[in-house]
């Protein structure tokens, strides 16, 4: 009964999240963290959630990625990836430097300063691309930037983890095998999903394996989804989404990036089984994004807040390291994320800070490599632990809010740039580009 309790609270804080986000024009997901954090810190949430509710939570972040990628253009998202490569590297690396250096300068512990690096450089695009979805800007340019060079950087995270924690903790030592074998996992995971989209899901292709063996046609997703009429194409579409989410675990990624592929290979043509078929496309995409974004969804934020406890003095103690570690990465994040956008990417001004932004966030990995840290081996202490906490809602914090105070300068409603005349510098999206006020 516990369990039912706690989702009732959840619940009703994700109502009064929205209530309050929409007085105050902020994104929920903002509210949902907070909500959670409240709750925590006063009792009446537990720290350590009970296996339904962590459960349950992770099929909302599932859902929520789903129902993403259903919404992206594979085409859109691929040619992303090929300017997204800078975002990534350097978008890693420089708040990686960053919380190595400080640590090492507060603390003076390699093995600390190496967990709290790994643990401050991959992005939480989840909750980036919920926030920016709140502000209807999830089909942007800048969007797909971000989503592309997270998913980049959490493939590099997770090798880093998979190699670099062992050694730590003195368990293994660095092996070109090793290496070797966490990489072709990645590979072999974005493989069998380019296999899904070219060959197994389309029932017409123009690629000439498709006119050399045509019984590749009666393999088509669509006849999966047209089952009984299309009466369950919902529920056929959440099976794959979970099926594909547990291939993606079984390799070593998050179930949610393969919850975010799944709906990525998913195309509207594959509902085109009889004369409703807009409409099925239509009922299956509202009832997948009602029960992501309004109530399964947002358990996963809540959760997540609650993640967030603190002890006074120990928090007081640890002022001056949050406060170096916290604004370093800020600046260092939207810097190096912002600037490999513009001169790597080739993004407009006005999108490389949105994509600076987007970078900011810290969430599933951050908190798997600190578990690692501090509860499972007791390599880092408690106040690195609560720096590290601080500084993670610090920056979960400044992604909704920095992006919905961008959101007039990215769609052209508000000007920004620097000098006059022919030679100014729009940051801001340039008067001729703001022709409404969806980007």
């Amino acid at each position: 009964m516990d369990d039912m309790l706690y989702l009732v609270i959840m619940w009703a804080g994700v109502l009064v999240s929205y209530n309050l986000a929409n007085r105050t024009k902020l994104t929920p997901v903002l509210f949902f963290l907070a909500f959670g954090s409240l709750m925590v810190n006063t009792g009446i949430l537990p720290h350590d959630s009970s296996e339904f509710i962590r459960g349950f939570a992770e099929i909302g972040i599932i859902l929520i990625m789903f129902a993403l990628g259903f919404e992206e253009d594979s085409n859109h998202f691929v040619k992303g990836i090929k300017r997204s490569w800078g975002i990534a590297l350097f978008g890693a690396l420089a708040p990686f430097a960053l919380a190595y250096s400080v640590i090492m300068i507060f603390w003076g512990d390699q093995r600390i300063a190496l967990i709290c690096a790994m643990a401050m450089t991959a992005t939480a695009v989840s909750l980036t691309m919920v926030s920016l979805k709140s502000e209807n800007l999830q089909r942007t340019g800048a969007a797909t930037g971000i989503m592309t060079s997270a998913i980049l950087d959490d493939v590099a995270a997770l090798a880093a983890v998979a190699i670099l924690i062992p050694i730590i903790t003195g368990e293994a030592e660095v092996s070109v095998t090793g290496i070797a074998f966490i990489l072709s996992k990645a590979f072999l995971f974005f493989f069998i999903i380019t296999i899904f989209e070219l060959f197994l899901f389309p029932h017409k292709s123009n690629l000439p394996l498709f006119n050399k063996l045509p019984f590749l046609r009666s393999f088509g997703i669509r006849n999966f989804l047209r089952m009984s009429g299309g009466q369950h194409a919902t529920l056929a579409l959440l099976l794959i989404a979970l099926l594909i989410g547990l291939l993606s675990y079984s390799l070593g990624f998050h179930p949610a990036v393969g919850a975010y592929m799944a709906g990525l290979i998913m195309k509207e043509e594959y509902f085109h089984f009889h004369d409703e078929a807009g409409d099925t496309y239509k009922e299956s995409k509202k009832i997948i994004d009602n029960v992501a974004f309004s109530w399964i969804g947002p358990v996963f934020f809540v959760q997540l807040g609650t993640q967030i406890a603190f002890e006074k003095s120990i928090l007081v103690s640890v002022i001056p390291q949050i406060i170096v570690l916290a604004f370093g990465l800020l600046i260092v994040q939207i810097l190096s994320a912002g600037l490999a956008a513009k001169y790597t990417g080739n993004f407009a001004w006005h999108e490389s800070i949105m994509i600076g932004f987007g970078m900011l966030g810290r969430a599933e990995l951050a908190f798997v490599v600190m578990d690692i840290g501090y509860v499972q081996t007791q390599i880092i202490t408690t106040d690195v632990f609560y720096t590290l906490m601080a500084t993670t809602f610090f920056l979960n914090i400044a992604v909704p809010v920095l992006i919905a105070w961008w959101k007039p300068y990215f769609v052209g409603e508000k000007m920004m740039r620097l000098g006059r005349g022919e030679n100014a510098i729009y940051l801001s999206k340039p008067p001729s580009k703001a022709l409404s006020n969806s980007p």
